[in-house]
C-alpha cells in the first residue's frame, strides 16, 4: 500500500492503495465515482477515459500511482446537472441506446472540443476512432459534436 493523492474533479483524495491498482478501479472502488466504466480492462474499447491534465487517458489501463497529483476529471466533474454542452448536445440528440460507452464518448469529444473547437467529421472520426459503441450509434455521436461545438462557441 502507498499514500496516493488524486486531484478529482478539483477535489483532492489522499488514498492508501495498491500503488499498481489501475486508476478506473480506484476511482470506482475506492473514491466511488461510477461513471467512469470499465470495457475491456486494456485500453481498446474506450469506456473507462478519463481527462488527465486535459488528456483523454485510458484508466484501465495505467497504475494509480502514474496519476499521484495530477488532475483528473471525470464524467461526474464535468457538471453536477449536466448542462455541460457536449452533454447538453447528447440529450438532444439521443445518442445513447444502451449508453455503455457514452462517458468515454463524452470525455473524449470534451478534450477535442478544448483543442479544435470545430471539427470537421473526419476531425472528429479520427479522434473518437478508440472509443468503440457496440450499438452502433457513430453518426448520432458525430452529430453531437457539431451540436456541442456550436454550444461552446
Amino acid at each position: 500500500m502507498a499514500a496516493i493523492t488524486l486531484n478529482v474533479n478539483g477535489k483532492k483524495r489522499k488514498l492508501d492503495i495498491d500503488p499498481e491498482m489501475p486508476l478506473l478501479w480506484a476511482l470506482r472502488d475506492s473514491v466511488g465515482l461510477t461513471g467512469t466504466k470499465y470495457g475491456c480492462g486494456i485500453g481498446q474499447c474506450g469506456a473507462c477515459t478519463v481527462l488527465v491534465e486535459g488528456e483523454p487517458m485510458r484508466s484501465c489501463a495505467l497504475p494509480v500511482s502514474v496519476f499521484d497529483g495530477k488532475k483528473i476529471v471525470t464524467i461526474e466533474g464535468l457538471s453536477e446537472s449536466g448542462d455541460h454542452p457536449v452533454q447538453q448536445a447528447w440529450q438532444e440528440v439521443d445518442v445513447p441506446q444502451c449508453g455503455y460507452c457514452q462517458a468515454g464518448q463524452i470525455m473524449t469529444t470534451v478534450a477535442l472540443l478544448d483543442k479544435n473547437p470545430s471539427p470537421s467529421d473526419a476531425d472528429i472520426d479520427v479522434a473518437l476512432a478508440g472509443n468503440i459503441c457496440r450499438c452502433g450509434t457513430y453518426n448520432r455521436i458525430r452529430k453531437a459534436v457539431h451540436i456541442a461545438a456550436q454550444k461552446a462557441r
